[in-house]
């Protein structure tokens, strides 16, 4: 079957988009995996899937599969270029709007400078229900958040020191001197797979500049390292405002772009805002292969 698509990034966090209420789309993993191989696909971070609402009240619903072909909770990033593909495809005239996810609802707003904010919810704080296995860890607090020590195989043995953070998704943040210098792509593996996540999680790596800005780095589940993440991006300052480095609204910068986060404290919603931009549409040919 030939299959339309649109090729979009938010700060190069790259997607594809996929229309689901024009064409009939129903793929296996391995043929999402094959649409987002960089050599073999189009190539991507994860795919996007607009489809119908099912629940009342909501406008879409929001569907992301990882570059692995795996189907995850929640995407900040891709929830932008959600907004802009809806609003460009003429799909819906509403400058915000309610999106159905796998974890909830989702309220995007198209802000009149063309720049999009996304109501991420509030974030969970406690491990079971990022979800974390603490028992038996001797966390320790640090402001109003706990540091848990994970311990990794790398450099004969290390011990990393996280925060987890749920945006939806599952995070482990840490604080690093330089994120540049930080061993991403060595040790970001291991703390994705690390037994104490049952999901897995993202690993990001957090260097503070000030009090409002920082530089973010993320080993993303199922993709790897990103140029962005944003809901990567809310759990970091998540995390940081709450061991008391950061003050709300924090600056963000990525490899590929800058996001803004602001968030007022425990129980609020984060507010992710950012760019998104279409890259190119096409058309590609799917294997019925299954």
């Amino acid at each position: 079957m030939k299959l339309k698509f649109t090729k979009m990034h938010g700060a190069g966090n790259d997607f594809i988009v996929i229309d689901a209420i024009s064409q009939q789309v129903d793929f296996t993993p391995a043929q999402w995996q094959r649409l987002a191989d960089r050599r073999f696909g189009i190539g991507a971070d994860q795919i996007l899937v607009v489809e119908k609402a099912q629940g009342a009240g909501c406008d879409f619903r929001y569907r992301i599969f990882n570059h692995d072909g795996g189907e995850v909770e929640q995407c900040g990033n891709g929830a932008r270029a959600f907004v802009k593909f809806v609003t460009d495809k003429g799909l819906t005239a509403q400058s915000s709007i309610r999106v159905e996810t796998m974890k909830g609802v989702i309220t995007p707003r198209l802000e009149a400078d063309g720049s999009i904010t996304v109501d991420m919810g509030a974030p969970v704080l406690a491990p079971a229900g990022v979800p974390f296995d603490a028992s038996g860890l001797g966390g320790w607090a640090e402001g109003q958040d706990t540091l848990w020590p994970l311990p990794i195989k790398y450099q004969g043995g290390k011990t990393v020191f996280v925060s987890v953070v749920s945006m939806g998704n599952p995070h482990a943040v840490q604080v690093v001197d330089d994120v540049e210098l930080a061993p991403v792509a060595e040790t970001g593996p291991l703390i994705e797979a690390h037994a104490r996540f049952p999901n897995k999680v993202n690993a990001g790596f957090m260097q503070v500049l000030d009090r409002h800005h920082v530089k973010l780095r993320v080993y993303e589940r199922g993709a790897g390292e990103t140029l962005a993440c944003g809901t990567g991006a809310c759990a970091a300052v998540v995390a940081g405002i709450r061991r008391g480095l950061l003050d709300s609204p924090v600056r963000v910068t990525a490899r590929g772009g800058e996001l803004s986060i602001a968030w007022a404290g425990d129980g609020q919603a984060v507010m992710l805002s950012g760019p998104a931009v279409t890259v190119f549409e096409g058309e590609i040919e799917v294997s019925s292969n299954r």
